[in-house]
């Protein structure tokens, strides 16, 4: 047969929460809340050190953080003092309860000031201190300090509360402080993606060249802030005139400096006066050699002769031009022309009569 305990006889006598108790719980939970939700790393310390402290009692209150690469702990916020400002420094290890704390990762209070080795003066009428280091996990992040004008002015369970709150402050500061470094990091970013975007617009042409008999133009619009596609007019001594399209792979920034750096060497081939079959198949043999694997570029060159109202040109894999005359419409299509970059080859050239 079963038997059961007798409830009477093995219940647990519970302490019921005392009202003093429960409402430092609710301003507890209440601090954390409002600390938890801002992001912006000076609003979270001012208001740390002024709301929230004060809501505790704390006449003065201040934040340092640690600075890691100079040993520092650095002062980020201050309420009620009048001596120490922000950017005030203090050696770990060395300088008040806020370097002495944050060597040691222990809690110090000081009761009586006058009597505490490690306690710097601040406000002539302060007689005791309490120094809360802030973690997260193993990482020191900063130290809290509150003072009080009056001797022992903070009981043990205050101590407590003090220390749950900079369990939360920690966890905030270390939030906001990497949420500030990520958006800094996005500035830049954006900063010198605009700038990568003004460089590679100047390299597009300025203005549509002009031929009699003839009217040329171009337009590029990047899906983002820079890309991989460019066209290009190179005038030639002789009066024709060298068209470019092209598309490098991928996007972005990486696509935009290969870009650049074809269109360079592609330039540079083009002024030596070779057919474009010859400067697809010099310039694809440079490429091979120095694009990244899985890079290439698809492009079509060709030149001009307004004389002969010919356009002889090559294609590396690009889109199939499209010519339109009094006869209809038709694809132009040439026998040979891998995208540059991929693997070494030759390519063919494809002449066209323009009517007038």
């Amino acid at each position: 047969m079963a038997t059961f305990p007798n409830a009477a006889a093995d219940a647990v006598p519970v302490r019921p929460l005392l009202f003093d108790q429960v409402d430092d719980l609710q301003r507890l939970q209440k601090a954390a809340q409002k600390i938890g939700s801002i992001l912006d790393l000076d609003q979270l310390i001012d208001n740390i050190v002024n709301d929230v402290a004060r809501s505790f009692g704390c006449v003065e209150a201040s934040i340092y953080l640690h600075d890691e690469e100079r040993g520092e702990m650095v002062l980020a916020g201050v309420c009620g003092c009048s001596v120490n400002h922000k950017g005030h420094c203090l050696k770990i290890g060395k300088e008040g309860m806020v370097g002495y704390v944050a060597s040691t990762g222990q809690i110090r209070y000081a009761p009586d000031v006058r009597k505490d080795e490690y306690y710097i003066g601040c406000e002539h009428d302060t007689l005791s201190e309490v120094a809360i280091p802030l973690h997260v996990g193993e990482s020191l992040v900063g130290v809290f300090t509150a003072s009080h004008p009056e001797l022992d002015a903070f009981p043990r369970q205050q101590l407590r509360l003090l220390q749950a709150l900079c369990d939360h402050v920690a966890v905030a500061i270390h939030n906001a402080r990497r949420f500030q470094s990520e958006r800094a990091e996005r500035e830049t970013m954006s900063r010198e993606a605009q700038e990568a975007r003004a460089m590679q617009q100047a390299l597009l042409p300025k203005s549509s060249p002009y031929i009699p008999g003839f009217m040329i133009s171009g337009l590029s619009i990047p899906a983002r802030a820079v890309g991989g596609d460019w066209y290009d007019f190179i005038p030639f001594a002789d009066g024709r005139l060298g068209l470019v399209l092209a598309d490098v792979s991928g996007k972005g920034t990486a696509a935009a400096l290969l870009m650049s750096a074809t269109r360079g060497m592609l330039r540079s081939l083009a002024e030596a006066c070779c057919t474009p079959a010859e400067v697809l198949t010099k310039l694809n043999g440079l490429l091979v050699d120095d694009f990244p694997a899985g890079k290439f570029v698809t492009l079509v060159y060709g030149v001009l002769d307004p004389v002969t109202r010919s356009l002889t040109f090559a294609n590396a894999g690009h889109l199939h031009p499209l010519f339109v005359d009094g006869q209809g419409a038709q694809f132009l299509d040439t026998e040979r022309g891998l995208p540059l970059g991929l693997s070494c080859g030759d390519y063919s050239e494809t002449t066209v009569t323009l009517s007038p």
